[in-house]
């Protein structure tokens, strides 16, 4: 029998998959009018979860209950059928395209004027839950947030009466959160249910009413909220005990590792992407650089990394441009793992060297001394705890969080002078947050000069002894971490005058 008054129940559902159970009879129930959180480390199986409510894939065991009745999602229409929405991480938009088109794709609206009809319905809906958006702008003109609430809409159009939320909040400022939060509200007293897929402990404790943690694919167990705390959760997600608590020293900054003067540069599509940035960051500081998605980031890390020359201006580290020859090395740890972080066809052992592979102790004239590199990655692995800790593993086979530590270990090896950190945390555990952030800080207590990069504006003043403003290509403030002022930060962000 299921929950009477369930929407939604899963019983015993399994997902097995070439040499891992992803999802490992897994049973829960969400209700109508309340907000589920879900929480679980990288590889704890959120994803296939709910790529199983989506249709994405099929279980290969257990049953899914939808108002009680049995049911079969063999494919994303029928789970909208069913009256299940997602909404992913990243929005799935055209670009080019207008909000009202994008709005149009995929609904059952007419060949020759697909949007006849359907502005009246956006207005109703954006009224009703005080989102703000142009229906005529095209989405490269929207921000993260006005994306977010755009895919919120689409889902609401197709008539969703339970909303999947993946990391809802990981690139929206403290005020666009808080507008977030209060359409989840507004649809939990409506009847409507909301799952809550998040990283963010302090967000999963301020809007869900119940929490369900896996842990390698089964339910370690569903918990109210006003039963639960942080290292409670932290716990059942890890099976260990996390500090929440930085003890992080006093910076002693020294001489200035890297510096921008004046630096102009442009996007891919030859547009401004940089406007004249000033910035430099000294020997055992933590400079943390905020700013929303698309404000200029990107470029000013190619430039400090040496992949992308400025337009004008100057870019030196140790008082070198970054792409000579004979620059100091620069440890770079990338905001796209799989793609710039690793050779994914190569092992775990030979992502390692891949600095290192033609010095010794790992080469012996012309040839690799194996022997050296795997015993040089057996310690690897056992310092940043990597998982699986077979130093042979491809790298592709890895998870994102087992991928990051990787990284760690290599671009860390040979104490660099100067660690552009882009993004370190996003999509981690707080087990895997945890290791990251205590590498950061142990870098720059070191001696290192560290460019943290983040969205995440509560990582950059947890971490930052400064922290500056990125927003339209130009430092638009900066000031030391604790002066900082979180609802001045987020107005800078969102280009509002503070």
């Amino acid at each position: 029998m299921t929950e009477p008054n369930a929407l939604l129940t899963l019983k015993h559902v399994t997902k097995r998959f070439p040499g891992v159970v992803a999802v490992d009879g897994v049973s829960l129930e969400v209700r109508p009018g309340e907000v589920h959180a879900l929480l679980g480390e990288n590889g704890a199986g959120k994803t296939t979860l709910v790529s199983l409510l989506y249709g994405l894939y099929p279980p290969d065991a257990g049953e899914i209950f939808w108002q009680g009745r049995p049911v079969r999602i063999r494919s994303p229409q029928e789970a909208i059928r069913l009256g299940i929405g997602l909404v992913p991480q990243h929005p799935l938009l055209v670009r080019a395209h207008t909000v009202l088109e994008n709005l149009a794709l995929g609904m059952p609206r007419g060949f020759l004027f697909p949007t006849r009809g359907l502005e009246s319905r956006i207005a109703e809906l954006t009224r009703h839950y005080g989102f703000r958006f142009d229906p005529h702008a095209p989405v490269w003109q929207l921000s993260e947030g006005e994306k977010q609430r755009v895919e919120i809409v689409r889902a609401l159009l197709q008539g969703a009466r339970l909303l999947v939320l993946d990391e809802p909040t990981s690139v929206l400022t403290p005020q666009e959160a808080r507008e977030l939060f209060k359409v989840i509200r507004r649809m939990r007293a409506e009847g409507e249910a909301v799952i809550f897929i998040s990283h963010k402990l302090d967000e999963v404790l301020e809007v869900a009413d119940r929490i369900s943690v896996l842990r390698k694919g089964r339910l370690v167990g569903t918990i109210a909220r006003e039963e639960a705390d942080k290292a409670e959760l932290a716990r059942m997600m890890v099976g260990r005990q996390v500090s929440f608590e930085r003890r992080k020293p006093p910076a002693q900054p020294g001489e200035v590792v890297l510096e921008l003067t004046e630096v102009h540069a442009a996007s891919d599509r030859g547009l401004p992407a940089l406007r004249g940035v000033d910035l430099r960051v000294r020997a055992g500081e933590i400079l943390g650089l905020a700013g929303v998605a698309g404000s200029g980031q990107r470029e000013l890390v190619e430039v400090v990394t040496g992949l992308r020359r400025p337009e004008r201006g100057e870019a030196r580290v140790l008082g070198r441009a970054p792409w000579s020859r004979q620059r100091a090395r620069i440890a770079h740890i990338p905001e796209d793992r799989r793609r710039q972080g690793v050779a994914g066809g190569l092992d775990l052992a030979e992502n390692l060297i891949l600095h290192d592979y033609a010095r010794p102790p790992f080469a012996r004239g012309p040839l690799i001394d194996r022997r050296a590199v795997y015993a040089f990655a057996r310690e690897q692995v056992a310092r940043y705890r990597i998982d699986p800790p077979d130093p042979h593993t491809p790298a592709r086979l890895l998870s994102g969080g087992n991928l990051q530590k990787l990284i760690l270990a290599r671009e860390l090896h040979g104490e660099p002078p100067l660690i552009v950190a882009v993004h370190p945390t996003y999509g981690l555990d707080v087990g895997a947050t945890e290791l990251v952030h205590e590498l950061l800080i142990e870098q720059s207590r070191g001696g290192a000069a560290v460019l943290l990069v983040s969205e995440d504006l509560d990582e950059v003043l947890a971490l930052a002894d400064r922290v500056a403003v990125i927003q339209g290509g130009r430092i638009v403030g900066e000031v030391p971490a604790e002066a900082a002022d979180r609802e001045r930060i987020g107005l800078w962000m969102a280009g509002v005058e503070a």
